[in-house]
């Protein structure tokens, strides 16, 4: 039974892990087509949507707890240095309703 648990937990981890790297590839990808509305780079969009789809694959059995801290840091690192943009209102608004 501990071992049917501990297995549990292990895929708990799993998911977690996957949805967070999900969500930052999602959020890139959503403000990317944001700003795709004004300056065209159809291959830089392209990219990140390759991004998502090599997220479904990857084993997150071998990413640590630190990679996914990395990701993280680096997305809301670029959404600091696109916040002006967005605050100036010249981008309009990522999402039409508040998701969060």
């Amino acid at each position: 039974m501990a071992e049917l648990i501990g297995k549990q937990e292990d895929m708990d981890l799993k998911n977690r892990n996957r949805l967070r790297v999900e969500s930052c590839i999602g959020t890139i990808i959503d403000v990317h087509k944001s700003i795709n509305n004004r300056i065209e780079n159809e291959e830089l969009l392209s990219h990140f949507e390759e991004l998502g789809e090599a997220i479904e694959a990857l084993d997150m059995s071998r990413v640590s707890e630190g990679d996914i801290l990395m990701v993280e840091k680096a997305t809301n690192a670029l959404l600091g240095e696109f916040g002006s943009l967005f605050e100036t209102g010249i981008f309009g608004s990522v999402y039409s309703v508040l998701k969060h």
